[in-house]
């Protein structure tokens, strides 16, 4: 299973939501990378959790059409499959800060800066292979996904907004 840039409460404190959130609530600056025009496929944590449960109980199976002359990197003679677990619809940097702002009620002091080296400007999780095999898409949208981070991060760190 590849994992698409998981968010939400309990999240690693390493990541944008939780240093951004932070950060905006400190008054201080947040770092936003090739000026907040990168775009990512966040993914809500109860997103990831449901493909898991619908997932763990389908037994990968060989492909035995599979041949290594021209082969399918999603399958293989060894029985396992790989599944993107994305929200499908990436989201520019820039638009994520402005829904975090929105949830505070506060505005970030952004610092733009390039791209990173070794960064991508972009990721996409196709999802048609996870669709096909369970039924489901991730589809929490940001909106929802960032608001239930703030009020659990409220809550958890006794944050007055």
């Amino acid at each position: 299973m590849r994992f698409f840039t998981v968010y939400g409460p309990f999240g690693r404190p390493d990541m944008a939501l939780f240093l951004f959130t932070k950060a905006i609530l400190e008054g201080k600056p947040i770092d936003v990378y090739n000026e907040g025009k990168m775009r990512r496929d966040f993914t809500y944590v109860a997103d990831i959790v449901e493909s898991i449960e619908r997932l763990i109980s389908k037994t990968a199976k060989p492909n035995q059409d599979w041949d290594g002359m021209k082969p399918d990197p999603a399958t293989s003679f060894a029985p396992y499959r790989i599944f993107n677990i994305g929200n499908n619809q990436p989201v520019e940097l820039m638009r994520f800060i402005e829904v975090i702002e929105e949830k505070l009620g506060r505005k970030a002091i952004k610092n733009l800066m390039p791209l990173q080296d070794g960064d991508v400007p972009a990721t996409y999780a196709d999802v048609d292979d996870l669709m096909r095999e369970v039924d489901f898409k991730p589809s929490t949208p940001i909106e929802e996904g960032i608001g239930n981070f703030i009020d659990w991060y409220v809550k958890y760190y006794n944050v007055k907004l």
